[in-house]
């Protein structure tokens, strides 16, 4: 058991640059979610809904992220920060990452029926922060969802979807091979040293490329304020004298 909780633990560090050690890890409000809800899970199986709901109730006092006892979570997930719903019937696979304020949400079942009303998460998606995903959907393995978007429609396996409708957006296979990507959607990393602290070079060039830009943004309006001054007002002909000579 305690080796399932320090590979836990190294999976979640391995998504998450920000922790410096497993202790810190272990006050996420994500991790404390998905372990109070292993407990709600196991007694939601047993039939014991009251107690299932209880516990599912102080964790979401504690954490703000709403796990419903029903719902099934494979190995290795990851809420970060939180404000998560997830409804009774989803289904979330292994080494799924979910950022802030995400729902996984259900239909009405219009006849009555309870079934199946919430999306399935296969292995390794990424849900970006604010993404809304809605009924009994599936999002394929290695999918990523960008923030805010809106998926009503099952999603192919590796495909990234933004926009609301979400629709699926092309990438290129160096990002789609990657074992993961931050925030659901690809975008250039920013160079850093060991420490995690942006290189000096790289700083330098940036503001040497603001002062050129400060340069041309002078000389254009220069240029701008010599085109709109009014012209010089024309000097008055003298009228020649009658009588005189060429």
């Amino acid at each position: 058991m305690f080796e399932q909780l320090v590979s836990y633990l190294d999976s979640v560090r391995a998504r998450d640059p920000a922790p410096r050690s497993r202790w810190e890890i272990l006050l996420y409000p994500g991790v404390w979610a998905l372990g109070f809800h292993r407990i709600a899970h196991w007694l939601f199986e047993a039939r014991l809904y009251f107690l299932a709901r209880l516990v599912n109730h102080v964790s979401r006092l504690l954490t703000a992220i709403d796990i419903h006892p029903g719902a099934t979570i494979g190995k290795n997930f990851f809420i970060d920060h939180g404000f998560t719903v997830i409804g009774e019937t989803a289904e979330i696979g292994d080494n799924v990452t979910i950022y802030q304020c995400v729902t996984l949400g259900g239909t009405n079942p219009a006849n009555g029926k309870g079934g199946k009303r919430h999306p399935t998460l296969q292995d390794n998606v990424i849900i970006g922060s604010g993404a809304q995903i809605i009924g009994p959907i599936v999002v394929g393995e290695r999918a990523r969802v960008g923030a805010n978007a809106v998926v009503t429609d099952d999603v192919p396996a590796g495909a990234t979807m933004v926009g609301i409708k979400a629709r699926s957006t092309l990438v290129p296979a160096e990002q789609w091979m990657r074992e993961f990507v931050p925030y659901g959607t690809p975008c250039d990393d920013p160079p850093c040293d060991e420490e995690g602290r942006p290189r000096r070079d790289c700083i330098e060039k940036l503001e040497s490329e603001i002062a050129q830009m400060r340069e041309e943004m002078a000389a254009m309006k220069t240029l701008l304020a010599e085109r709109e001054a009014p012209p010089p007002p024309l000097q008055p002909v003298r009228a020649r004298k009658s009588g005189t000579k060429d």
